[in-house]
Formats: C-alpha cells, structure tokens, sequence
C-alpha cells in the first residue's frame, strides 16, 4: 500500500489492473507464469519511477525472500541480466487495491516471477504459481553447475536418489522430461503421478526427502515457508507426494540427475537443470487452482 499511494494516475493506469483482468495474449494477467517476460513496459529502474519508488520496490523484493538469500538473489539477477544492477530488467504490476482483500503485486523479469499478496489470494502458497532460474556460466551450465544459486537443491534430491534400493530407483527414474509448461498444474488426487512415492520410502529416505523439501522453502520468508507447509499438508503431506528424475537432459551424462520433480495433489516443484536452471513451483491446498502457465 505504501507503494499504490504514491503513484500517479498515469502510473496507475500503467502498472494497475482489476483483480480479474484478462490480457488478450496471456489470459488472467495475475496468475500468468513465465521463464522470462515482463509483466508491463516500465523498468523498476526506469525514470517512469520515481527514486523514493524504487527504493519501496526493492523493500518489496527483499521482504519476499528470506534475509540470508538476498545477496544470492541479487547475484541471480545479476548474472542473467548481463551483469546490470539490480531493477534493470524487473517490471512490475499491481492487481487490486491494497487494504482490500483482493490486492496482489508481481515482480517479473528473465528468471524470476514473485508475488506479495498480503495473504489476499486465498488457497494458494507463495501468491502463486511462481518461477526462479539461473545461468551463471552461460547457456549451457557445465556439469555440477557451478556457482548456480540453486544447485544445492539438487544435491539433496540426489542424495535421495542414492540412498534408494535399485527397484526403487527404477520407479523414481523416468526417460523423457516434460514440456516446462506442462509440468505444473495439478492433477489432484485421482492424477497419475510419476516416480516414487514418498509413502514407500524408508525412515532414512524420509528424513532425507524431508531435507529436500527445506532446501526448496529456504529462500522464502518465514510465513510463506509456513504457508507451504499448511498447503502440504492440507493435501495428506509428503506421503501424498511422488519424487522423479528424469534421465532426459543429464548434463555430463554422470547419473547426477539434473532434472528433477517433487509433486503432489497440489504442489508442484519442478527443477528442470538443463540446459540451465529453470525452477517451476506452483503450491495450494487444493488442487482445483487452475495455472496460467506459457513460454513467453
């Protein structure tokens, strides 16, 4: 709201939209997710904006993530927009009115799709379906991934992948990955889900599937982390949920599996790691959230 108050009315009749407006192209604006686009024209950076402005955008990107992953944030965004400062290739839009109960902001850019939402947007964890990615040494990461603010994520599921017994690592690991946008709307309980399911793993292969899943809410700050948790758990928790690899796209062909799927009635975390990190996330308590999901 702080924001909303100093705009001005071209401002506003830029960057402001009705709770449910429909762009012609890509549906209900809102709840659209992409690898990389812009949400309207402006820069954050841009002198459409004024200092005091700029300053109150950057407040909000911080209070969306957890403090200790700032610097690594702001290292991502760096890094794929060519080493510009941060805000040079973030936009932004307003959904709503704030003090009201349907009020949300997004923050769009190359790798990264993030919403405040004040817990206006009711079922959902993160305000939404979200998106995160990172190429830090280029298209085309080499094996490991090095200096990836992600990669850590996936050593996790790898150590998962380790501790499974070979008919349990014949079920998790499928052939083919699918389409990036195709991966992350729910399918509810009566979906057919691939892999492993959680609910068959060992109380070791547990506590370490329980490390993969705080690794994943790590950078958020703690009430979106919470909200995660309470949508898990609304749909039956981690038993409810299946872990996949998949042998497509194995940079290095080392059986370190760089894309991976952890997923549910209603939850969705997609790590694609080839050719670079892409992280698709789309979390609520009922699975009946439809997703807005293009590559574009």
């Amino acid at each position: 709201s702080a924001l909303y108050d100093t705009l001005t009315d071209a401002q506003k009749k830029t960057i402001c939209f009705d709770w449910d407006y429909k762009h012609p192209e890509r549906g209900l604006l809102r709840t659209h997710i992409s690898n990389f686009w812009h949400i309207t024209k402006p820069m954050l950076t841009s002198e459409f904006y004024t200092k005091d402005q700029q300053a109150i955008f950057f407040d909000i990107f911080k209070g969306v993530f957890n403090p200790d992953w700032h610097k690594r944030f702001l290292t991502q965004l760096k890094d794929d927009h060519d080493g510009k400062p941060w805000g040079t290739g973030l936009s932004c839009a307003v959904f709503g009115k704030p003090g009201t109960d349907k009020f949300e902001f997004v923050m769009t850019g190359r790798h990264m799709t993030i919403r405040a939402d004040g817990n206006s947007t009711a079922h959902v964890a993160l305000g939404g379906p979200i998106f995160h990615g990172h190429a830090p040494s280029g298209f085309t990461e080499k094996v490991h991934h090095p200096d990836n603010i992600f990669w850590h994520q996936a050593e996790q599921a790898n150590k998962v992948y380790t501790l499974l017994s070979g008919k349990q690592q014949a079920l998790a690991l499928v052939e083919r990955r699918p389409k990036d946008e195709f991966t992350v709307p729910f399918l509810g309980s009566k979906g057919k889900l691939t892999g492993l399911p959680c609910s068959e793993m060992s109380k070791d292969q547990r506590e370490a599937m329980e490390n993969v899943l705080l690794s994943l809410i790590e950078p958020y700050r703690k009430e979106d982390q919470d909200d995660v948790k309470e949508c898990l758990k609304a749909q039956g928790g981690l038993d409810k949920c299946t872990l996949t690899f998949f042998k497509e796209g194995d940079t290095g062909n080392d059986g370190e599996w760089d894309n991976w799927r952890l997923e549910g009635p209603a939850f969705v975390w997609y790590f694609r790691g080839h050719p670079h990190v892409h992280i698709w996330i789309n979390v609520a308590d009922d699975p009946s959230v439809e997703l807005n999901a293009k590559n574009f």
